[in-house]
């Protein structure tokens, strides 16, 4: 296997503990802000050559998002690498007992185009404050995205612990073949099968980030050109090749009616009259997806946009409406700036054609009736959840993120990055005296012993009374 000796080698350096001391793990965590910082203007022309992202959207996503998980890690590293002390039983009461927490060994991140440094580099801050070693392979299809992480950050980490494999599909195949300590994909379902599929002839856990079509219910008591606005934006951010975008619109055909205006001036207000000269609007990564995300747009009528230009891979801001669930559109995840809306009765109904779906990567509700944004929560089930707005809850550390079913397997973002490559290792250290208050479970047994020896183990439900 090619990439055998590379494995070997990082998990040589793992076993000799190198990784271990917090010093170690602060040190490598302080280069990859340093890499964010001094690199800064490389990765913002890096992911504009690769697929036309504005600066701005390169800036918050790819290296303000980075550095807050840097620096939220760094704050509270020390606190989480501690032992977490744990309740005990009568007869452990003068023994320790505690969760140490242990780095797995060598991982493997895979991670995909649409946010090429974000999401490699998240789960990659994790993988190193936990004290583990890392093989990262970037997505091969932002190609000077990729350039740049292989010949730039291999600067930054130590190459004894760190290594950036660039591949295809086939490489790809081969690496998997490698028993690794734990695997973090972000990307499609089907592939993920396939990583799950080659991880599991080594019984090796995994994290699957993967998509889904993501339900966003409009409800007729709202404020319309605030729901245009936070769905547009959702929705056209990164030219739509977001895992989190709103997928699709539910709301009743009078509120179609409304939206409609609102859509459109909303974004005019964000890109003018022509969005293809907007400075503000990205474009497809590759011919493939173009062609993919174009054919989407015979659902439904075109209501706004619809234009394209396949030299530019442009796919203007467009609207679908009165789209049906059998429509092209509704088959798949669009992963482009096309917004599809389907027209329901009411929430129950909107809620009903929720659930009949896979469950996806997040749902969205807004209401000017809490209540309404309540039902929704607790009515469906999805990666997570967020009302009145779209893509926010994505920003903040202190919440986990990550799928369900479909739409993927465990999850990360701060603290929960940390934990996700942590094996949590229960550990008891006895004291060796006081062997007579071992000598209950010892042989021979007796109904005296086991009477006794369940006064002390048994955990007694807590305001119950024993009625004697």
């Amino acid at each position: 296997n090619p990439y055998a000796g590379l494995v070997n080698h990082l998990r040589a350096a793992w076993l000799s503990g190198k990784t271990r001391p917090i010093e170690y793990r602060v040190a490598q965590l302080e280069a990859l802000g340093r890499f964010l910082d001094e690199k800064k203007q490389d990765i913002l022309e890096a992911t504009a050559s690769d697929m036309g992202k504005p600066s701005f959207e390169a800036y918050f996503t790819e290296i303000l998002l980075c550095k807050n998980e840097i620096n939220g890690t760094l704050n509270n590293l020390s606190h989480w690498m501690k032992d977490e002390h744990v309740d005990k039983n009568l007869v452990t009461q003068l023994d320790s007992a505690f969760i140490r927490k242990d780095p797995y060994g060598v991982v493997l991140i895979i991670a995909p185009w649409n946010y090429p440094i974000h999401l490699f580099l998240v789960p990659l801050i994790g993988a190193i404050a936990a004290g583990n070693c890392v093989v990262f392979k970037p997505s091969e299809t932002t190609k000077n995205t990729e350039r740049l992480v292989a010949e730039m950050l291999t600067c930054y980490l130590d190459n004894d612990c760190f290594a950036v494999v660039t591949a295809g599909v086939q490489e790809t195949t081969r690496l998997l073949e490698n028993k690794f300590d734990y695997i973090f994909y972000t990307g499609t379902t089907s592939v993920g099968k396939i990583v799950m599929a080659a991880a599991a002839k080594h019984l090796t856990p995994v994290t699957l980030e993967l998509g889904g079509k993501n339900p966003c219910y409009v409800s007729d008591t709202c404020d319309v050109q605030n729901v245009a606005r936070r769905v547009a934006w959702g929705r056209f951010f990164n030219a739509g090749q977001t895992c989190i975008a709103p997928d699709y619109v539910l709301c009743s055909v009078e509120m179609q009616e409304k939206l409609m205006p609102a859509l459109r001036e909303a974004i005019t207000e964000f890109f003018g009259s022509n969005p293809q000269e907007s400075p503000d609007f990205g474009r497809i990564v590759g011919d493939k997806q173009f062609r993919r995300i174009r054919a989407l747009l015979c659902s439904g009528r075109v209501a706004i946009g619809g234009q394209t230009d396949e030299k530019e891979r442009y796919i203007a801001p467009t609207v679908l409406a009165d789209v049906l669930p059998s429509d092209p559109a509704m088959q798949e995840e669009i992963f482009g700036p096309i917004l599809p809306i389907v027209v329901v009765a009411n929430m129950d109904e909107a809620i009903d054609f929720i659930n009949a779906r896979p469950r996806p990567l997040a749902i969205y509700a807004f209401s000017c009736d809490s209540k309404v944004v309540n039902q929704v929560l607790e009515r469906t089930s999805s990666g997570g959840f967020c009302g009145n707005d779209t893509l926010m809850h994505v920003t903040l550390t202190s919440l986990p993120f990550g799928g369900i079913g479909n739409s993927g397997l465990g999850k990360y973002h701060g603290r929960f990055t940390f934990d996700t490559f942590t094996h949590h290792r229960g550990c008891l250290h006895r004291n060796m005296g006081l062997e007579a208050l071992n000598a209950l479970r010892y042989p021979p047994y007796s109904q005296q012993k086991l009477g006794l020896l369940t006064a002390t183990f048994e955990i007694k439900r807590k305001g119950m009374c024993t009625l004697l």
